[in-house]
């Protein structure tokens, strides 16, 4: 049984979670923005120590927590100065990004629920599985079968090795 401290503490995790994740999206300085967003991941690492899933939880900081955000924050100081404020958005800008946001939501709650996830099953039939491994989720990413997702994650590897890249080479023009 979950001791009252660990619930009081992911309720307390949560919530700090939430407010973050609305400050990253509601302020107008972007390295406060950053900042914010550094705060969002280091929960979801919490919330992966507290389940129990130490390697995980550290790789969550040492990747997103610690180099992803490194290079955010990189990327903003060579592209700004820390000091700018951006203009606030035009009314039918918003209301284009609402409309956008919105559709880009429908379109991945669908692709969360119908498209096949785990060994060819969309996520409400995994949801009814009884027990899935953590080796079967591993398997699932890192595996060159069908419905698996090794090409994606050396894909997203080579975009981040083109943005430092690109980031030094702006560097170098300044």
């Amino acid at each position: 049984m979950e001791s009252v401290g660990n619930i009081i503490l992911y309720f307390i995790v949560a919530i700090v979670m939430v407010v973050f994740s609305f400050m990253t999206v509601r302020t107008t300085k972007i390295l406060r923005s950053a900042t914010y967003l550094l705060f969002v991941l280091l929960s979801t690492a919490f919330f992966y120590f507290q389940l129990g899933y130490q390697f995980l939880g550290a790789v969550q900081i040492a990747v997103y927590a610690g180099g992803i955000m490194v290079l955010f924050v990189f990327a903003i100081l060579l592209t700004r100065r820390p000091d700018d404020k951006t203009n606030d958005l035009t009314h039918h800008r918003r209301v284009l990004g609402t409309i956008c946001s919105v559709a880009a939501t429908v379109l991945l709650l669908f692709a969360l629920f119908k498209m096949p996830m785990l060994n060819g099953m969309s996520l409400t039939q995994v949801l009814t599985t009884p027990e899935i491994t953590m080796h079967d989720i591993g398997h699932a990413m890192l595996g060159t079968d069908r419905y698996q997702y090794l090409l994606p994650f050396e894909a997203i590897s080579v975009l981040l090795l083109a943005c430092i890249i690109g980031g030094v080479v702006i560097a170098r023009k300044r």
